[in-house]
């Protein structure tokens, strides 16, 4: 069965990322290449004077910006992350940064990363279980239910990427994966929640995404309604497991407008004015 079909469930094609008002404006953005963030001793404030002193890429870093150890230290670490960079070694820079600078990884991954979301009957990785996973990558969404296709093997499949996304995933899915199917998760992890709430977006991801433009196709559904509707399943109720999966699919699927627009903001509040890509 195919997995952007689950369980015989008819979903409408969609590879749009939300539904956006108004156009996306060209940008610039921090990429791994200009992130001096990780090399011991280097902050933001280091960073940024390398930033305005025209060390804006590794590429134009001269050691005569900053003083003889740290200068080493950065020559060091341009040293070992250029090849990592080429080899899209996530994990190293994963390692490297402070977790509030994760998102940093953002650009450089964003065509590879795993946006996913899932749903369960509770809030209780004990007693309650995991209904469906939909994780959208490119332009492609796939979803895994219980009772049909959504195993250890498939869900292992599912997260394998160098980069996974989600919204308070730290806290809720990963762990919930973790235990419910005796896997280590062990992925560069972006949970938007922290980037979010740097840029002063609070709240749940439903509450977040009319404040960057995202509509929704069914904004009347919550999270209660899909245990409400994954128990309608149970009991034989025609429509309900569509809804549901279409529900998550959607949260998988709006993960990739929410990230791309705290980036931005993300960008615009770090970056000089002075910067070009």
């Amino acid at each position: 069965m195919a997995r952007d079909s689950p369980a015989g469930v008819a979903i409408a094609s969609r590879t749009d990322v939300g539904s956006i008002r108004g156009m996306a404006i060209p940008r610039s953005a921090v990429r791994l290449e200009h992130t001096y963030i990780g090399v011991e001793g280097v902050g933001q404030a280091t960073e940024r004077e390398l930033w305005n002193s025209g060390a804006l890429t590794w590429a134009a870093f001269d050691r005569t910006l900053c003083g003889p150890t740290t200068a080493d230290r950065i020559e060091s670490f341009i040293d070992r992350a250029r090849p990592r960079l080429d080899d899209g070694d996530s994990a190293f820079f994963d390692r490297a940064l402070p977790s509030r600078e994760r998102w940093r990884l953002y650009e450089d991954f964003r065509g590879q990363a795993c946006f996913f979301d899932i749903e369960t009957t509770g809030l209780n990785h004990t007693h309650d279980s995991v209904t469906c996973v939909s994780a959208y990558r490119g332009d492609d969404t796939e979803t895994l239910v219980s009772g049909d296709d959504l195993t250890r093997e498939s869900l292992v499949e599912l997260l394998d990427s160098p980069l996974l996304v989600t919204f308070n995933g730290a806290r809720f899915d990963v762990p919930f994966l973790e235990a419910s199917f005796d896997i280590d998760i062990d992925r560069p992890h972006l949970d938007l929640m922290y980037p979010c709430k740097r840029v002063g977006l609070t709240g749940g991801l439903k509450a977040i995404e009319p404040e960057i433009g995202v509509e929704r196709d069914r904004p009347d559904i919550s999270g209660k309604d899909a245990v409400r509707l994954w128990r309608e399943h149970e009991r034989g109720v025609d429509g309900s497991l569509e809804t549901l999966v279409s529900y998550n699919r959607e949260d998988a699927i709006n993960l990739r407008t929410v990230a791309d627009r705290t980036v931005e903001r993300l960008d615009r509040e770090l970056l000089p004015e002075t910067f070009s890509p």
